[in-house]
């Protein structure tokens, strides 16, 4: 993100941009701020061309630097401004990335209520950055540099007088804009945690698939089936869940670790299907099979037990319950 939380120094002089030309430096935000500022006063001055160039040709670095200014809210009255820049990949496997840029302390010092919202914006601007890729990226931010452009239109010179009986109603508006924003924010970052989570779950329960299929080759092991069976089990529920609306992930904590939480679950769902497998066959529960093919009804009860159990976590640990001894029960004391 840009300098969102540098202040302005100072109140820019009448041409600050002339000093600028010189530098060899990428140019910040706050000078490209300051730069506008002076090339829009002389503007309104009938007096532009020196301060034109001066912009145009720091816009030009800064652009070189961050990426082109697709979106922007620059002040009438005050140095202040909020803009939207997209950096083009370098290679054709990279994406393009959006970077939310603030400088507003000469626009806000005066209305603590405006300051606040705008801090939302910058802080959801940084987690959308951070979490989300591409097109949920680039949306989420245009939402975040919309929002912050109308929330410093409250407060510009132009506008806020004429406005200020209304500001509480517009402000309500607005924040209630960003609301939107930051649930957009959610559930995108939620559904691309939820891809990134299914990926590590089939990528996991594919190599233990075909790993419990070679073993199977060899000789039929009702342990291997059954935890083949309760990872499929775990997929399934997964997806089942996913279909639902019923699946939230934390989707703050990156990439690794959701691709590691989703491994996890057709792991889990094994172990559950090696444990409710071996309390069948063992004889601590019991399974009804039907006599007329044991050992061909064996193999699919493993199977359709072993995938239940996958599938429910909270039914397999039920039925493992059910096979702890009871405990004794309690005497009456004399």
């Amino acid at each position: 993100m840009g300098e969102v939380l540098q202040p302005l120094a100072a109140e820019p002089k009448k041409h600050p941009v002339r000093a600028l030309n010189g530098r060899s430096h990428d140019p910040s935000f706050a000078e490209l701020v300051y730069s506008h500022f002076a090339w829009w006063r002389d503007f309104r001055d009938d007096a532009r061309a020196e301060a034109e160039s001066a912009y145009h040709e720091l816009l030009t670095r800064f652009e070189r630097s961050h990426g082109k200014v697709v979106h922007s809210f620059w002040c009438s009255h005050v140095a202040s401004a909020v803009a939207l820049t997209e950096q083009k990949p370098r290679y054709p496997w990279q994406r393009a990335t959006s970077t939310f840029h603030r400088e507003s302390d000469w626009a806000t010092r005066a209305h603590p209520e405006i300051t606040l919202q705008l801090h939302r914006c910058d802080d959801l601007a940084v987690r959308a950055r951070t979490v989300l890729t591409g097109v949920r990226q680039r949306i989420c931010l245009q939402l975040v540099a919309q929002c912050a452009g109308h929330l410093l239109a409250l407060v510009d010179g132009s506008s806020h007088k004429a406005a200020d009986a209304d500001l509480d109603a517009a402000l309500a508006t607005e924040i209630a804009a960003l609301d939107d924003a930051e649930k957009y924010y959610r559930q995108a970052a939620n559904g691309q945690a939820q891809i990134v989570y299914f990926s590590g779950m089939v990528s996991v329960a594919a190599v233990t698939s075909i790993l419990a299929f070679l073993f199977l080759q060899v000789e039929w092991k009702s342990g291997v089936a059954a935890f083949v069976a309760g990872s499929v089990g775990a997929v399934v529920s997964v997806i089942q869940r996913i279909n639902n609306g019923s699946f939230e992930l934390s989707y703050d904590v990156g990439r690794p670790y959701a691709f590691f939480l989703g491994g996890l679950r057709p792991l889990i769902g094994g172990a559950f299907a090696l444990a409710i497998t071996f309390a069948f066959t063992s004889g601590i529960l019991h399974l009804p099979i039907s006599a007329s093919d044991p050992a061909a009804n064996d193999r699919l009860a493993i199977l359709v037990v072993g995938f239940l159990a996958g599938f429910s976590e909270r039914w397999a640990q039920d039925t493992l319950t059910t096979a702890l001894p009871a405990g004794e029960t309690e005497q009456p004391k004399p």
